[in-house]
């Protein structure tokens, strides 16, 4: 059906009882135009702002003085609108009216009535000879602006083509016109569309003359149109009999005689004798001209019936995009598994199960279409307005999932965080939210594999999830080496020139005016010189302002890459001819290992990412000063690089159940856990009663304890429940069982029942890691990781010895082998801890010295006797105390194979005293990082690194290898 033909089938109203000798006729209609001059106007108007027209001897009539504004309805929508400010000071509707043509006596009127109501109006009008395309363009810019809530097409009845009804979005077509509208109206789907405002005058009317009532006639004439079928539905809502006929019928007479009610709806001219209606039959057209001669005070009236049905179909508009900004609650689908035995390979599950679609799991947990930047069908980035729409959402449960100190292949956190979700979601049905780590492509292709998962518990597609994912390591190490080449660059160029050249080409003049940008005038701040006229610096400053001074063999940054590659841990660069000497050595970190990956992780907004890059530190100046990423000026750059970077990216696990995949920083030399903002974000998403469930890397004295003291302390956010991840294997190892090596095939310790081996990894490492968490008062469950090599009577002894170890709960776990269904007993035990009241409390006072700090971590998290501080850690702190920077919390960094600095030794080592070789700092971020013994930011490959099994199809393009 073209809808074109709407604009045709109604300009105005005229509605009144006949009596005899009145005569009513319908001719074409004629486009009343103003004066050329009233067309100038701005592009928007506030409320009740209104251009006369002239020209119109009715445009400047107030419909108070005819006694003929609708007062229902009037008074409906500023009741309506009142409610709206009620919820919403702020808000404000808004409609846009785009025009094609001079204002005529409709759009005054309907501006006037805005303007009475309280509704604000813009006008978008088009050139002479507009377009198709132009049009398109304008609804296309309207459609996103949040601060539009209508749109009115003030246009001839030509320009409202398929393609130009079909770009109109449904949900601010306030005239009812496009598709999805009408069909909504058919469908009596009046909660969504809108009844177009013509329509609604019509309606008014007949309900003025009492028509609108069970058994009386109404006589609808010409209303073949979609106007005349709109009308029609309208009408018969009310149990009228509906009585239709063409204007040239030869039964016109016979019904309207009949009729209780006449409405004309179409074109062209129709005689009716009086004698043909019943006196005080209500008369009403929808009329298809207007005389320019002819401003009745019924044309009049009837003309403000329609803008106030328009206007009210604005605060409706604006009403439901209120309600829509409100927490949604979830109608979540769960994916069927049909779980396999022998359990297949990880990429075989993930393959064999379909999707749905990232913008249906989005609808599903109550996104916004805006609010979802989509990267394929299978995962998107979430917009950070979120957090802003849903302010006063409380939050849901958080739980942290951790575990004991590892085995070398790791044993099983995040399967056991995505078996949880599962269990949540689809087997309890409470909402749930995964939140993990990227994994770096390093351990993808080296030896540990991906981070996606196994089994049955896993997010799909695994290979979108371990392998490139949405860019963020890429955007990261860009930003990262950016600082890098601005650093040398900047040596560079400050060994190689004098301070008026460094400043000439530093503050440029371009077409003679020389400014300093916002960077530059922070950094003359920083400096305490408060010009901004860059002739107006004396020499002196001018010197201060142009060299940083780095010392090279004091500067702390370096390249990264996401490759595991140990040829690059120490490397010499400046080697070419064109460097002029400037040759260093320095080295490449692995890219999740950059300050850059620690900051995404723990900055809370845009503003504050920002703030953070630009306070990194980078290095010291020959005179001992810190500089910044912002002194070299960068930090706008970097803030830009990772715009996109630190919007978190939805998945799905195989169940169907939403997780957030943000920032991957490593546990030993960092702090370890994914993004403040994904926990935030679904912390709100999850609503009261719901659960979010996030990860800590390695062993809970690693990173649950960075959890709490260097997340927990940047976010506010405080856990209910900590669920600690056990297996047998790395039980028996802590108990005495014999050493591990990734890649080699386990001793038969691991696979044979011995549970002495089992009781002594209990009453050590376990233990411990409990403690730990109780230091910090928060409850513990024990989830046993089960592996098809444990017996019962081991499952059994585990978990007997947790309990009495301190636990609230110690569970066996299978959601390896069963998906979900495996943990429900886990998360029925979670959800029981969360009820109870927790008392968290940080393990340390903020404001103590740094070595106070990490003495309380060693002994109080590690069993450590004391601390021994080398020369240079304690010069390091010095520097960092003098500097400002004590108030920091510390990140320690160390093995995360023991408790104590000695990989060997396991289970819970004591009487030892942990050496702290150096003392770092990671200004950006946010914290002291002492390094404990050797640590390597660049891991290396092994002889026989994972990508020998990772391969590609390419008829299929199917990937094989993953794991």
């Amino acid at each position: 059906m073209n809808l074109s033909v709407i604009r045709r089938a109604c300009g105005s109203l005229r509605s009144r009882p006949l009596s005899r000798g009145d005569r009513v006729g319908v001719s074409p209609r004629r486009c009343l135009l103003a004066d050329p001059a009233a067309v100038a106007r701005a592009a928007s108007s506030a409320a009740g702002s209104v251009a006369r027209t002239k020209g119109s001897n009715f445009a400047g009539e107030d419909a108070s003085q005819l006694g003929c504004l609708p007062r229902d309805a009037l008074d409906i929508t500023k009741k309506s609108l009142a409610s709206l400010h009620k919820r919403n000071p702020q808000a404000q509707p808004l409609l846009a009216i785009v025009q094609g043509d001079e204002d005529d006596s409709s759009l005054e009127i309907t501006k006037k009535v805005a303007g009475k109501i309280g509704v604000n109006v813009t006008q978008i009008c088009l050139a002479e000879d507009f377009t198709e395309d132009e049009i398109i363009e304008e609804l296309l810019k309207l459609n996103e602006d949040p601060k539009v809530h209508g749109i009115y097409l003030h246009l001839p009845s030509a320009s409202l083509t398929d393609r130009v009804l079909s770009t109109l979005k449904p949900e601010k077509d306030v005239d009812g016109v496009s598709y999805a509208n009408i069909g909504r109206l058919f469908q009596d789907d009046g909660s969504k569309g809108f009844v177009p405002p013509a329509v609604g005058a019509v309606v008014s009317e007949l309900e003025k003359h009492d028509v609108l009532s069970e058994g009386k006639t109404v006589l609808l004439v010409g209303s073949e149109g979609p106007l005349g079928l709109a009308l029609q539905s309208q009408i018969e809502r009310s149990g009228n009999v509906i009585l239709k006929c063409k204007p040239n019928s030869k039964n016109l007479q016979r019904q309207m005689m009949q009729a209780d009610a006449v409405v004309l709806c179409g074109s062209g001219h129709v005689d009716v004798p009086p004698s043909w209606i019943r006196p005080g039959v209500a008369f009403i057209k929808c009329e298809s001209a207007l005389d320019t001669d002819d401003f009745s005070s019924e044309v009049s009236c009837l003309l403000y019936n329609t803008a106030v049905h328009r206007i009210q179909n604005v605060v409706h508009s604006s009403s439901r995009w209120q309600k829509e900004q409100e927490y949604r609650p979830w109608k979540l689908r769960g994916l069927r598994l049909q779980p396999l035995t022998p359990v297949p390979s990880d990429i075989e599950i993930s393959r064999a199960q379909t999707p749905k679609s990232v913008s249906q799991l989005a609808e599903e947990i109550g996104l916004l279409p805006e609010e979802l930047e989509a990267y394929g069908r299978n995962k998107a980035k979430v917009q950070l307005s979120l957090l802003e729409r849903l302010r006063t959402q409380p939050d849901g449960n958080y739980v942290l999932v951790a575990g004991i100190t590892p085995t070398p292949l790791g044993e099983g956190k995040s399967t056991v965080t995505i078996g949880l979700v599962q269990a949540l979601s689809a087997h309890l049905k409470l909402n749930s939210f995964a939140c993990l780590r990227q994994p770096s492509q390093g351990p993808t292709f080296g030896v540990k594999g991906g981070a996606a998962g196994g089994g049955y518990a896993q997010v799909i597609p695994m290979e979108e999830f371990n392998l490139h994912l949405t860019g963020d390591i890429h955007a990261i190490t860009a930003a990262n080496n950016l600082v890098a080449a601005a650093i040398d660059a900047r040596m560079l160029h400050e060994a190689t020139q004098s301070d008026k050249a460094l400043f000439n080409r530093l503050v440029p003049s371009v077409n003679g005016i020389r400014k300093f940008s916002p960077i530059q005038i922070a950094r003359l701040n920083r400096l305490g010189i408060n010009k901004e006229d860059p002739a107006s610096l004396t020499a002196e400053e001018v010197g201060s302002f142009v060299r940083l001074d780095l010392d090279p063999s004091k500067i702390t940054w370096q390249r990264v890459v996401d490759t595991n590659d140990r040829f690059l841990r120490k490397i010499t660069v400046g080697q070419a001819g064109t460097e002029k000497g400037q040759i260093r050595e320095t080295g490449f970190d692995i890219a999740v290992a950059s300050e850059i990956m620690a900051i995404l992780a723990l900055a809370d907004s845009l503003e504050d990412m920002k703030t953070r890059l630009a306070r990194m530190v980078v290095g010291t100046s020959r005179g001992g000063t810190p500089v910044t990423a912002e002194d070299l000026g960068v930090s706008g750059a970097l803030a830009v690089l990772m715009k996109d970077a630190i919007k978190p990216t939805l998945m799905q696990t195989l169940e169907g159940t939403p997780v957030f995949v943000h920032a991957g920083p490593f546990a030993n030399i960092a702090h370890g856990n994914s993004s403040v903002l994904a926990d935030k974000l679904s912390l709100k998403l999850v609503g009261r009663d719901g659960f979010v469930v996030t990860e800590a890397g390695f062993g809970a004295d690693i990173g649950m304890e960075k959890f709490f003291n260097i997340k927990c302390r940047a976010s506010g956010l405080r856990p209910n429940v900590v669920v600690l991840v056990a297996t047998v294997r790395a039980l028996k190892m802590h108990g005495g069982g014999p050493h591990v090596s990734a890649g080699a095939p386990l001793p038969k310790e691991y696979i044979d029942e011995n549970l002495s081996l089992v009781e002594g990894g209990c009453h050590s490492n376990l233990r411990k890691q409990i403690q730990i968490a109780h230091l910090f008062g928060v409850p513990v469950v024990v989830a046993l990781n089960v592996f098809k090599t444990d017996t019962q009577a081991e499952i059994d002894l585990v978990c007997k010895l947790a309990r009495e170890c301190g636990a609230s709960d110690a569970v066996p776990c299978r959601h390896w082998s069963q998906g979900g269904r495996g943990s429900v007993e886990l998360a029925k035990a979670v959800k029981e801890a969360a009820s109870r009241p927790s008392d968290f409390q940080f393990l340390y006072d903020i404001e103590m010295s740094i070595a106070e700090k990490i003495r309380t971590i060693a002994q109080k998290v590690y069993g450590a006797d004391d601390i021994k501080l080398s020369p240079e850690a304690e010069a390091k702190i010095e520097y960092y105390t003098r500097q400002g920077f004590s108030q920091l919390p510390i990140c320690m960094a160390k093995t995360h194979l023991s408790l104590s600095h000695m990989p060997d030794k396991k289970g819970a080592p004591t009487g030892f005293v942990l050496p702290i070789r150096d003392v770092r700092a990671s200004i950006g971020a946010g914290f002291i990082y002492p390094l404990v013994g050797t640590m390597s930011t660049m891991p290396g490959l092994p002889t026989r690194p994972c990508f020998y099994d990772i391969d590609l199809d390419p008829v299929t393009e199917e990937i094989t290898g993953l794991f």
